[in-house]
């Protein structure tokens, strides 16, 4: 077991399997030492731990715990691809689409959950480029939806 898969069963995270693609895609594709992630949402054991807009639907508070599942999703993506977590020698950028109701501009707060449990399970690691966008709509209602660019070793 590596250094980042002893964290996370420390802090009792569980990686799940990694969804089957919905579409013409793939989980994980590797350019050189980068590997760039499919968006993903935030299923358990393939269903969505909550839906709709936030904002109206949902609170910052429960679009964050969306966030970190993202997270954690993204993580099980990255293993099943490299095969060990500790290989990740950076997350460059993420990408994160908010599934927002009308006026509602606090978008960065929910995806810190996700931000949060990278630097939480990968220290200085974890640190990355980010944005965080508004979206009317995202696949299956999800209110998050994040993609990762990480440099491998």
């Amino acid at each position: 077991m590596g250094n980042v898969e002893r964290i996370l069963e420390e802090k009792g995270i569980v990686l799940g399997e990694v969804p089957k693609a919905v579409a013409t895609y793939v989980s994980a594709k590797q350019v050189g030492n980068l590997v760039y992630t499919s968006g993903n949402d935030c299923r358990i054991n393939g269903v969505l731990m909550m839906t709709g807009k936030v904002g109206s639907d949902l609170t910052i508070e429960e679009g964050y715990a969306c966030a970190r599942q993202v997270a954690i999703n993204l993580l099980a993506v990255l293993k099943a691809h490299l095969g060990e977590l500790d290989r990740i020698k950076q997350v460059v950028k993420m990408l994160a689409f908010v599934n927002s109701a009308d006026g509602f501009v606090e978008q960065p707060f929910v995806i810190n959950g996700a931000s949060d449990l990278l630097v939480e399970v990968l220290g200085e690691k974890g640190q990355h480029a980010r944005s965080a966008i508004s979206a009317n709509e995202l696949p299956f209602n999800t209110p998050v939806e994040i993609e990762l660019i990480v440099e491998v070793e």
